[in-house]
């Protein structure tokens, strides 16, 4: 069995190094760009400025509460967590390239996105699909710790996989012309896909299985949400 793993992924390294550098470089600035830690950022920033009433009931001033408050839990302390894991020496790499790499930072973010979740829920006013959104963010983080014990899921396809499915679910629910954003929606779920293909060891099955989790979290979410 590990002689078949290591033959895969050799194939695979192989097949990286066969890409053009160009498109490698794309590939490698596609899968930064679209981080699954901005991922959430980019949802939350249409939901408050971009959708004609989600956040209508906020001045400027609560938007940008909003705004740092999905910062916080989604961006600034998933990154400081990998940071002092990594300083601290409990995982090789801040790309967490390794299965047991990825157990303590998911743990942790479950508890931050988990508290977001929580705090929304419970605060008058707020749009019910950011909270459907955050509570998706939340199920996919203990959901895919789960999975990661059999696989190297991909967590860049998981949140390409809960936006994508957000922006589907608001536009079977909302009588508005949500074609453009899907458009915009499925490219960069694809280009994202595609250069993890490219640039990573991810396997078919950890890709396509990621955008699949992703999409059952958020369909989840918003059922029990």
């Amino acid at each position: 069995m590990n002689t078949v793993v290591t033959s895969a992924s050799s194939d695979h390294i192989n097949n990286q190094e066969n890409q053009p550098l160009v498109l490698r470089l794309m590939a490698r600035f596609i899968s930064w760009v679209f981080h699954p830690v901005f991922v959430p950022l980019y949802v939350m920033a249409f939901l408050i400025y971009e959708h004609p009433f989600q956040f209508t009931g906020f001045d400027p001033r609560q938007k940008l509460m909003v705004m740092l408050q999905s910062a916080a839990m989604y961006l600034f302390f998933p990154l400081v967590t990998v940071l002092l894991l990594k300083a601290l020496g409990f995982i090789e790499s801040i790309q967490l390239k390794k299965q047991k790499d990825r157990i303590i930072p998911l743990v942790a973010c479950g508890v931050w996105y988990f508290w977001i979740w929580y705090v929304w829920h419970n605060l008058p006013g707020y749009p019910d699909m950011a909270i459907r959104f955050a509570l998706a963010i939340w199920i996919s983080s203990w959901t895919g710790l789960m999975v990661n014990t059999r696989m190297k899921i991909s967590l860049h396809a998981i949140s390409m996989g809960i936006a994508v499915t957000f922006l589907f679910m608001l536009a079977f629910t909302q009588a508005l012309n949500f074609g453009p954003y899907l458009s915009v929606g499925l490219l960069v779920a694809g280009l994202v896909c595609t250069a993890r293909f490219i640039v990573s060891d991810h396997t078919k099955a950890e890709i396509y299985g990621g955008l699949a989790l992703g999409a059952v979290s958020m369909i989840a979410a918003q059922v029990f949400g």
